[in-house]
C-alpha cells in the first residue's frame, strides 16, 4: 500500500459492516438519501486488478489492488483513480449485485491521476453523468459512494479547495478535501446532491482542514472538471498527444523547511544520475526551490521529457551539482504484454 505525504494512496473496495456512512434507511424503509443520489449509486462498481510481480509499481502499490470505479456511459466505460490500474494485466469489475465482468485499460493520464477502463460487457446500470466540480466550495455538502449502494454511502462536507502536491511528482491546483474520512477511498465517487459525479477518490489525508489547522482526517478527491478537457483524447488514444512532462523519479518530501529525497524510482532518471535517499534538493537550473509544488512547476517548465536539468543538492553537509536527463514516466511503466 503506497503511503502519501500525509496518508495513503490506496483504498480497498471491501465495505465492513461497522464502517457506516449515513443512516441510509429511515423507519418504514424510507431512504435518507436524496432520490437523485439513490438513482445513480448502482453506477459505482468495484475494481480489482492484478499486477505482475516484476512490474515496477508492484513494489510500492502492491500486486493486487482493490478500489472503485464509476460507470459513465452505456458501453461499459468506467472512470477510476489511475494507481489502481497502473501496470495491471487483469482487471475485474464487480457490480453491486456481485456480478463480475472482465475489463481492460482504455487510458491513463499521469498528470491528473485519472484512469479509464472498459468492461467487455456493459454493466446493466444507469451511467453517472459528469457534474461541475467548480460548484463545490468550502462547507458544500456531497456524498461519497463506494460499491454497495446506500450502505456504502457517506454524507460529507468540503473542508477545502486548494493546491495539493504529491511526493510522486504530482500536482493538483484545485483539489477537493472532504470530511469525515471515508475508509475505502480509492476510486470512490464524490456525488453531488443532484446525483452527478464531482470527483474521484485519491487519498486519505490526516490534515483535511489544511496547513496550520488542527489535524482532522479526511479524503482528497480529484475534481471531475480536471478530466473534461482531456477526456475525449484519452478515450480515443489512451494518452495525451501533448509532449509528456519531464520526470525524475524522485519521491520528495518537505522536512524542517527543506526538500528531502524520500525515495527514488529504481532505474529512473534520478537513480541513474546517482541521487540517494536523504539528499537535499536546493535548486533547479540555478533557481532556488521554495517547496514541493515550486519544484514541480520549475521542473515542468524546463521543457518536455528528455530535457536536461541541473540540480543543486546537499549530501552529508556537502553541496554538489548533478545533471540529469529527464524521462517520460509513461515509458517507465509497462502495460499488458509489454
Amino acid at each position: 500500500m503506497a503511503q502519501g505525504l500525509n496518508g495513503s494512496a490506496n483504498g480497498s473496495s471491501q465495505w465492513h459492516g461497522d464502517e457506516r456512512g449515513v443512516e441510509a434507511r429511515k423507519p418504514g424503509d424510507e431512504s435518507n438519501l436524496p432520490p437523485e443520489v439513490v438513482e445513480v449509486l448502482p453506477a459505482v462498481v468495484g475494481v480489482h486488478t492484478t499486477i505482475p510481480e516484476d512490474r515496477r509499481s508492484a513494489q510500492s502499490l502492491g500486486s493486487e489492488r482493490e478500489g472503485h470505479g464509476i460507470v459513465i456511459d452505456d458501453e461499459g466505460l468506467i472512470v477510476t483513480i489511475g494507481y489502481l490500474i497502473m501496470e495491471a494485466d487483469t482487471i475485474t469489475v464487480t457490480d453491486g449485485e456481485g456480478r463480475s465482468l472482465p475489463a481492460s485499460i482504455v487510458g491513463y493520464d499521469y498528470e491528473s491521476g485519472f484512469g479509464l477502463i472498459r468492461t467487455e460487457v456493459p454493466p446493466a446500470v444507469k451511467p453517472m453523468s459528469f457534474g461541475d466540480s467548480d460548484s463545490l466550495s468550502l462547507r458544500s455538502e456531497a456524498y461519497v459512494a463506494g460499491v454497495g449502494g446506500e450502505k456504502a454511502t457517506l454524507k460529507v462536507k468540503v473542508a477545502g479547495r486548494r493546491e495539493f502536491a504529491g511526493y510522486w511528482e504530482y500536482l493538483l491546483d484545485n483539489a477537493i478535501f472532504t470530511v469525515p474520512a471515508y475508509p475505502l477511498w480509492g476510486g470512490s465517487a464524490l456525488v453531488g446532491l443532484d446525483g452527478t459525479l464531482l470527483g474521484v477518490g485519491s487519498l486519505f489525508v490526516q490534515e483535511a482542514l489544511g496547513p496550520g489547522s488542527p489535524a482532522f482526517p479526511g479524503n482528497m478527491y480529484v475534481p471531475i472538471n480536471r478530466l473534461k478537457p482531456v477526456f475525449e483524447e484519452l478515450v480515443e488514444t489512451g494518452r495525451l498527444s501533448t509532449p509528456p512532462r519531464p520526470w525524475l523519479g524522485l519521491y520528495t518530501v518537505e522536512h524542517m523547511g527543506q526538500l528531502v529525497v524520500g525515495g527514488i524510482s529504481e532505474g529512473g532518471p534520478a537513480d541513474r544520475a546517482g541521487l540517494k535517499r536523504r539528499d537535499i534538493l536546493q535548486a533547479l537550473n540555478g533557481e532556488v526551490l521554495d517547496d514541493v509544488a515550486d519544484f514541480y512547476k520549475k521542473l515542468w517548465a524546463s521543457g518536455p521529457a528528455g530535457s536536461v536539468v541541473t540540480l543543486r543538492m546537499e549530501r552529508d553537509s556537502d553541496a554538489f551539482e548533478v545533471t540529469v536527463r529527464t524521462g517520460d514516466r509513461a515509458k517507465y511503466h509497462k502495460y499488458g504484454k509489454d
